[in-house]
């Protein structure tokens, strides 16, 4: 927390790709497309942008450990008494806490661009999405970072699949909309059903219930911090 605070560069560069989206598209487009829900696209696009910002942010966190094994940093942490599955954990906890307030600072901003979130005894589950989101991909960046040695490599992989997970997800444009067979991929896509869980918190409009994007998103949390535990387990650190 504090080498996050402390990096103001870090915080300004977070939170500038997804302003330029909101305005971009949100503002752009707003009075151009017709969901034929009622809501505006802004409306729509906000929680998006905001799984946006915790795709991109978390699945990054994996350069920490190319970092600290490069450093000889990881080799010191691995001799201390903790057992690796406390330092995945932490490492998942620490970042995710970051990308949660990075997120709640873009909703903030949002509400000067013309969103109005609807507030109900849901809206507090926006939180517990963000961090499902943010926990599940911190997890798949620690994969990543364990099982890739350069950091050529892991910016390869990560763009490989950041991508598609945020284009083949409901962020920009809902799953309605887009061809069958894309409809299919998105249902295997746990940013689906994070994205539409936060926006069913902030706006009252799912395409799923919000029981059914809990629960998936907490099965895809459980899979990927064990994984990543396995994975940190075997890390090689000479």
């Amino acid at each position: 927390m504090k080498r996050f605070f402390r990096a103001k560069s870090r915080i300004v560069g977070m939170i500038m790709m997804p302003i330029f989206f909101l305005l971009g598209l949100g503002l752009g487009l707003n009075g151009l497309i017709n969901l034929g829900t009622g809501e505006s696209y802004l409306q729509f696009l906000v929680p998006g942008i905001i799984g946006m910002s915790l795709l991109f942010t978390s699945i990054t966190s994996g350069t920490a450990v190319l970092f600290d094994r490069q450093f000889g940093f990881l080799k010191e942490i691995m001799v201390t008494p903790n057992s690796r599955v406390s330092i995945v954990i932490g490492r998942v906890l620490g970042g995710t806490t970051t990308a949660v307030m990075q997120s709640v600072l873009i909703v903030i901003i949002s509400l000067f661009i013309g969103f109005h979130p609807v507030i109900t005894i849901a809206t507090p589950m926006a939180i517990v999405f963000m961090v499902l989101i943010a926990a599940t991909f911190i997890s798949l960046g620690l994969i990543f970072g364990s099982v890739i040695n350069d950091f050529q490599g892991f910016q390869l992989v990560t763009n490989f699949v950041t991508l598609p997970l945020f284009f083949l997800s409901n962020a920009i444009f809902p799953l309605s909309s887009l061809p069958w067979y894309i409809q299919d991929i998105s249902y295997v896509n746990p940013l689906t059903y994070g994205i539409d869980g936060i926006r069913g918190a902030l706006t009252g409009v799912s395409t799923y219930p919000m029981a059914v994007d809990l629960g998936v998103m907490i099965v895809f949390f459980a899979v990927m911090v064990a994984i990543a535990a396995y994975a940190f387990n075997k890390t090689d650190v000479d």
